[in-house]
């Protein structure tokens, strides 16, 4: 699997994430001494499904890395557009390629193992689109106060994941009502009310399930999809404002924190049982060679 990584998103000056970028791409954020991207890439190199990584809205100048195989692609303007291109891309390097995992470069606290997890569970079946969701519950319980926009479902609150998989084809392809529902993708209202007003109005009575959700929006794009209930609350744990910023800062700094201190331990622990070897006995080959010689003199005299 080829993994896309959009990274050109630069805030305005209206925007409320203006103050930390100054007009420098979201993506070199700085989390805990690394640029934020360079946490998506650290979990993209620990996967073990990537093969392949193509970054659009970033240069080699960023001087960011990957232990996979690594492209730039410039930033094309539109998210949609910068998707497309990588798509594009993945499509020339890799002439087999089926599916590509599209990332946000704005989910830093992602693990190797959850990127693995999405595109196994999404490769169960072989569908046009596969849309992560995650959970309230999920989300609130690993990132409490996170202030998260959420879809009211039936029975449960869900958010929209930031690590979805999609046909290379289709991404690269021209889809003029997926732009429209991209560009809407804050505000699940606006969503719906482009995939009909039927939709809008069961989501406003709560009486829309997520198979249901999909199954609308499938047919309206005449496509295939499926959606996948998220285990992982950060793959949904992107920074959009200020007060998410802060909150991933400090819980990235406490998990360092944690980490150090746990190196520290185990440091302190293999010194304490750690035991000598005896030191090796010296041969005695000189005492016997000299006995010997004094022996035969002996003999001799």
């Amino acid at each position: 699997m080829d993994a896309i990584v959009i990274a050109g998103g630069i805030p305005l000056p209206e925007e409320p994430l203006y103050p930390y970028t100054q007009g420098h791409p979201k993506a070199m954020l700085d989390l805990a001494g690394k640029p934020m991207i360079q946490w998506v890439l650290d979990a993209l190199s620990e996967a073990t499904t990537i093969e392949n990584v193509v970054i659009t809205g970033l240069t080699e100048k960023s001087g960011v890395t990957c232990k996979k195989t690594l492209y730039f692609i410039p930033n094309q303007g539109k998210m949609l557009d910068n998707i497309r291109a990588g798509a594009k891309k993945v499509m020339e390097i890799n002439k087999q390629a089926e599916h590509v995992l599209i990332v946000s470069s704005d989910i830093p606290t992602i693990k190797g193992e959850m990127v693995d997890w999405i595109v196994n569970a999404a490769m169960e079946t072989d569908e046009d689109v596969y849309y992560n969701v995650i959970s309230r519950e999920v989300m609130e319980k690993r990132f409490p106060g996170s202030k998260r926009t959420y879809t009211h479902l039936e029975g449960m609150d869900v958010c929209g994941g930031d690590m979805n998989m999609a046909r290379a084809s289709l991404v690269a392809g021209e889809v003029g009502l997926w732009e429209q529902i991209t560009n809407a993708r804050k505000s699940p209202l606006k969503q719906a009310a482009l995939i009909g007003f039927d939709t809008l109005f069961l989501l406003l009575l709560r009486r829309l399930t997520l198979e249901k959700a999909v199954e609308k929006v499938t047919k309206r794009l005449k496509i295939t999809g499926r959606g996948i209930l998220c285990p992982y609350a950060e793959v949904g744990m992107d920074i959009d404002k200020p007060h998410q910023l802060e909150m991933l800062r400090a819980d990235m700094a406490k998990a360092m924190r944690r980490k150090t201190k746990t190196a520290a331990k185990l440091t302190t622990v293999r010194s304490t049982y750690s035991v000598k070897e005896p030191a090796a006995k010296k041969p005695q080959k000189k005492a016997a060679t000299k006995a010997v010689e004094t022996k035969a003199k002996k003999t001799i005299e």
